[in-house]
C-alpha cells in the first residue's frame, strides 16, 4: 500500500453516488478544493460520529470552498440510507471493488481483534484547485475530524 502524499496528483476518478449518478473528480478540478475522506462502512459507529461532523460542519467547509466526497465500498443503496438516516448533506461515492482507494493507497492489510483482512484505512485528502494533494489526513479521531479538517483549512488558506 502506498499511500499518496503532498504534492501527488489527485487520481481523476468516476464513481457512482448515492443515488446512482457517475460523479467525477474532474468536474471540480479548478472550481473547487476537494476533501475525499474514506472510511471503511456506512452506518457503523466510528463512520457516522465522522459523517455528522463533516455535516454540521458543511457551511465552515463552503466558505472555504471545499466540497466533500465520502468514499467507501459500500453501494449506492447502503449509502442513500446512510444519508437519509444522519441527514447528510454532502455526496457519498461508491468504490465496491476498490479501485479508487488503491489509486490513492488507502486499500490494504488490516487488523481487528486479532483477525487480518483487506479494507479501507481511514485517511483523507485535501485536494487543491490544480488537483494536487494538498494535504494528508492520518491523525484524528473520527469525532474531531471535522475540525482538523477546518483548522488545516484556515492555516493553509
Amino acid at each position: 500500500m502506498k499511500t499518496l502524499t503532498v504534492g501527488d496528483k489527485a487520481p481523476l476518478f468516476e464513481l457512482p453516488d448515492e443515488n446512482g449518478n457517475t460523479v467525477a473528480l474532474a468536474d471540480f478540478i479548478g472550481k473547487k478544493q476537494v476533501l475525499v475522506y474514506f472510511y471503511p462502512k456506512a452506518m457503523t459507529p466510528g463512520c457516522t460520529i465522522q459523517a455528522q461532523g463533516l455535516r454540521d460542519s458543511k457551511s465552515a467547509l463552503e466558505a472555504k470552498n471545499t466540497v466533500v466526497f465520502g468514499i467507501s465500498p459500500d453501494e449506492s443503496k447502503r449509502l442513500a440510507k446512510f444519508c437519509e438516516r444522519d441527514a447528510l448533506n454532502f455526496t457519498l461515492l461508491s468504490d465496491v471493488d476498490h479501485k479508487v482507494a488503491d489509486d490513492f493507497g488507502v486499500w490494504g492489510l488490516k487488523k481487528f481483534m486479532g483477525r487480518e483482512y483487506d479494507g479501507i484505512h481511514r485517511l483523507s485528502f485535501l485536494i487543491g484547485l490544480d488537483g494536487n494533494i494538498r494535504h494528508v489526513f492520518d491523525k484524528f479521531k473520527t469525532k474531531n475530524h471535522h475540525e482538523v479538517v477546518l483548522d488545516v483549512l484556515n492555516e493553509l488558506n
